[in-house]
């Protein structure tokens, strides 16, 4: 399939990169039902409704602690870390999705988190959320049909593109949610795992549109648990770990320093 051509977007010229993500000492706490004890969670949530056991009820989740950094016009960050260390919900916060708990994300636009700004609909055809998820994303109707041809190619759909999303697997709904969110310049990009699904030819598409994002002077922040995507992508990496910064740097040197940390927990 040969490989279709990016929609230009238009870069201011760097003299000094800008910052575009300030978070200063973020805390994000959450709350989830305990289970402990011998009640049922459908008991604790009727002792809950009745008022009474307020404050067992629920226990509280530091899911990101103290994390500080500075991301700045055309850095492609990497979040590394083990499952549960907080990147996913880290995204979040910055996306605006998760309230701070203390601390603050400053930000010099807004945010695209890949997945939740194109909303898509999955009783919609893939044509009709193609219009909805770009123009969910601030285009307009005519910038999101002069883009049309190119997500439709870039997701590799073809015909499909006339069904429901019904009809999609989840590798082709990842595949249209990607290229839709990839279809135009971002200031700030987040994508949590998007390229865990599809073959290694979207993989690669896909890789290669990030670099283009990043050198269209935006910053992408990348979840992956795929360490040869980082090393293609991203040229910073923050190391998470029980929501804590471990580490934060070039790319390179603290993937061959996660590497050598995972080696000796095995």
């Amino acid at each position: 399939m040969a490989e279709p051509e990016a929609p230009t977007t238009t870069a201011a010229a760097l003299a000094e990169r800008a910052p575009t993500v300030v978070c200063d000492d973020l805390n994000v706490v959450y709350k989830v039902m305990a289970q402990g004890g011998s009640s049922s969670a459908a008991v604790s949530a009727r002792k809950l409704l009745r008022g009474q056991g307020r404050g067992e009820v629920y226990r509280r989740v530091h899911a990101v602690r103290g994390v500080s950094f500075v991301a700045r016009e055309g850095d492609a960050i990497a979040l590394i870390g083990r499952n549960g260390s907080g990147k996913s919900t880290l995204l979040r916060a910055i996306a605006g999705l998760l309230p701070a708990e203390s601390g603050a994300v400053y930000t010099s636009g807004r945010p695209s988190l890949l997945g939740v700004n194109a909303a898509l609909m999955r009783d919609l055809s893939g044509e009709r959320n193609i219009l909805l998820g770009c123009m969910a994303m601030g285009m307009t109707r005519e910038q999101a049909l002069a883009r049309r041809d190119w997500i439709v190619e870039f997701a590799d759909l073809g015909e499909f593109i006339s069904l429901p999303m019904t009809a999609y697997s989840s590798g082709m709904a990842a595949r249209l949610r990607f290229a839709i969110a990839a279809s135009m310049g971002h200031e700030i990009l987040m994508i949590d795992e998007a390229l865990a699904t599809g073959d290694a030819e979207f993989r690669r598409r896909s890789e290669k549109r990030i670099m283009q994002l990043r050198d269209e002077a935006g910053t992408v922040f990348l979840v992956s648990h795929s360490l040869g995507v980082v090393r293609m992508t991203c040229n910073r990496a923050i190391w998470l770990d029980h929501g804590r910064v471990v580490r934060e740097g070039p790319a390179a040197e603290l993937l061959e320093e996660y590497e050598l940390a995972a080696q000796v927990r095995q």
